[in-house]
């Protein structure tokens, strides 16, 4: 499971306004490379995909996660801190033996 926090959930609706989207949600996964090995991706979605994970916040935020990425972010909590520029979104990965500094990579 994949918890969105309240305030992740606003910023991602907030950001879909802002994008001019009115359905989908966010693709949130992981790829190779980074500075510990894996980076987190970001990306918006009309769908998810048949065989995609999708987690949904109580006001109705969703995030998309494909398999492979679900068996390295389960478990993780998706949220927002306002202290970062532009209240940027965080993601808490239990699963994450070494971060970078900037939360955008990790090792496992």
């Amino acid at each position: 499971m994949i918890e969105i926090t309240e305030a992740a959930a606003k910023r991602i609706q907030t950001a879909m306004v802002d994008e001019g989207r009115t359905e989908g949600g966010l693709r949130v996964g992981i790829k190779a490379g980074g500075c510990n090995g894996f980076s987190y991706v970001f990306k918006w979605e009309h769908a998810a995909s048949s065989d995609d994970e999708v987690f949904e916040s109580p006001d109705g935020a969703k995030i998309f996660v494909d398999p492979k990425s679900y068996k390295y972010l389960d478990g993780t909590v998706l949220d927002c801190d306002p202290n970062m520029l532009g209240q940027s979104l965080v993601l808490r990965n239990p699963n994450a033996k070494t971060e970078c500094g900037c939360g955008l990579s990790f090792g496992v």
